[in-house]
């Protein structure tokens, strides 16, 4: 029953209900936009206009290969321009994009192609082993098609077709097919679980485009920004970005390899407004050689997440010419889902306070109904900076569930809400502040330590590059701090040293009893796999 008392004649029709799509972004930009620059990669630049016709030809190739709604269309590519394509070309000819990270190994790459389905893959050239390692012996293998990256030097095969002669094939006059229902499919993206097997995580029209459209808002954008390309697009589909930059006429500017210097010459010499990364993206920047270094004249905008940002990294950063601003998700999310939303009042804090407040984890985005923290029973924590609690979501950024995983999805949702695994507190004013991940609380005679708040001290050490602190066995107390120290380049420091200044800052039982220097192991979008450094721990 509605409002009104009689709702004759004010049915859904196709004037007035359309389903949400992300296609529709494109579609958009290429008739009000059709001569801006949307793509940047090296020499190669392409206007709407061609974007969207290399699209169409994408989906209508794919649709020559006997690709049907609902069929599962893999890549295992780089951020390269035919990946952004890959996010609109493959849902326009009705089927789900399954982007695979590059870094994984075969047996993973291979569980999750017969996982998933797919039926043809589109792959790198500098991939095309992995591919075809993780096919081998398949009775009915997908379709590779190779993608060559002239831009790199990386050449095709040879062994299969090519990327570009399947656009050939393809029709520019393709008729999109959009989805009948905004709950249709759109990407399955597997977690990269450490335990286990990787899970499928479904999303929708309807999410995606809802995440678009709410991370403008958050990230204060306009018109024309300028995009670049550090987030992995196998990695939550880049957080939703590749469809959220045809919505504002945005050039996406590709970036294969993260280094300092590539970032330094995107942002002086192609004028990147915005990007998105990891806390060790961040520090690659600040600890970058005088030689990669560019000036340049503008404020950049950055998007934080994957690991809460030590604000020692915040406070270091800012003056070099980026606004950070940290937000907090998972890949069930369709990646960010909180914000670190900045308040007027903010700004007259101290220098020390201020990087502390913009290392908060936030609020809800707004597109999210409801992002909270409880306790086991579901109740919310107090907002004391103190009482802990997993924080929990609820709304249209929430995923479908996980792919042909009935019992982990209900598990996920279970008392209508997301559960993240992630342990945090609430600030008295509301602000989410991540402690751990559930995993990664050490619990020390009794006492919780915040793996994160510990990292946060060793990151003020001025010969500290990163910092990663696990649980280490201990015979009285259970479990004592470990502390795994990356050092910067020419810079030395010893244990004892370490621990000192800890123990300065630090109660007693949260500082590490042991600290040990080494190259910390890393994921592809810069998170430290804790697990490892847990075990090391453990045989120490």
């Amino acid at each position: 029953m509605g409002w009104l008392a009689d709702e004759t004649g004010l049915e859904k029709c196709r004037a007035n209900h359309v389903p949400l799509t992300p296609l529709s972004f494109l579609a958009r930009a290429a008739d009000i936009f059709a001569d801006r620059e949307a793509m940047v990669y090296g020499a190669t630049r392409r206007s709407y206009a061609e974007y969207r016709d290399r699209v169409s030809r994408l989906a209508s190739g794919l649709a020559g290969l006997g690709v049907r709604p609902g069929d599962v269309v893999a890549t295992i590519l780089p951020n390269v321009p035919p990946h952004a394509e890959a996010h609109f070309g493959v849902p326009a000819c009705g089927a789900v994009l399954n982007a695979i990270n590059t870094r994984l190994d075969v047996d993973t790459v291979r569980y999750i192609l017969e996982h998933g389905g797919a039926r043809v893959v589109l792959v790198d050239a500098g991939f095309l082993d992995l591919a075809e390692a993780a096919i081998a012996g398949r009775a009915d293998p997908p379709v590779l098609i190779e993608v060559p990256d002239d831009e790199a030097g990386i050449p095709a095969s040879g062994r299969h077709r090519t990327y570009e002669d399947l656009l050939s094939s393809g029709d520019p006059g393709f008729a999109w097919i959009l989805p009948e229902d905004e709950w249709e499919s759109l990407a399955l993206n597997y977690t990269s679980g450490t335990t286990g097997r990787p899970k499928g995580v479904v999303y929708h029209h309807r999410g995606a485009y809802l995440a678009a459209m709410g991370q403008v808002i958050s990230w204060r954008m306009v018109l024309y920004p300028r995009y670049l390309t550090i987030v992995p697009m196998f990695h939550c589909n880049a957080w939703c970005h590749p469809w959220m930059i045809p919505l504002l006429g945005g050039a996406v500017i590709c970036l294969r390899d993260i280094t300092a210097r590539g970032i330094y010459h995107a942002i002086a010499e192609e004028k990147a407004t915005h990007f998105g990364g990891a806390p060790i993206v961040l520090n690659t920047i600040i600890n970058a050689k005088d030689h990669e270094r560019l000036p340049f004249d503008h404020v950049v905008e950055v998007f934080t997440a994957g690991a809460p940002p030590a604000a020692a990294t915040l406070a270091a950063i800012e003056p070099l010419g980026f606004n950070v601003t940290q937000v907090y998700g998972l890949t069930e999310t369709y990646g960010p889902a909180t914000e670190c939303t900045w308040h007027e009042g903010f700004d007259a804090l101290p220098p020390e306070e201020r990087a502390a407040v913009k290392a908060r984890t936030g609020v809800a985005m707004p597109f999210m109904e409801e992002v909270t923290v409880t306790a086991p029973d579901l109740t919310p924590v107090p907002r004391d900076g103190a009482s802990l609690g997993e924080i929990m979501h609820r709304g249209n950024g929430v995923m479908k569930g996980y792919y042909k995983n009935p019992e982990a999805t209900r598990a996920a949702f279970e008392g209508g809400y997301f559960h993240s695994g992630d342990i945090a507190f609430r600030h008295p004013d509301g602000y989410i502040k991540i402690a751990d991940r559930a995993k990664d609380i050490i619990i020390s005679g009794g006492e919780n330590v915040s793996s994160v708040e510990v990292e946060g001290v060793l990151m003020r050490h001025p010969a500290v590059m990163l910092a990663a602190v696990v649980a280490k066995p201990d015979e009285k107390w259970g479990e004592v701090p470990c502390a795994f120290v990356e050092l910067k380049e020419g810079a030395a420091a010893e244990a004892g040293e370490i621990i000192a200044f800890c123990r300065e800052k630090l109660a007693g039982f949260k500082t590490p009893k042991a600290v040990v220097f080494c190259e910390l192991p890393k994921t592809s979008t810069g998170k430290i796999q804790k697990f490892e450094l847990r075990e090391k721990a453990r045989a120490l």
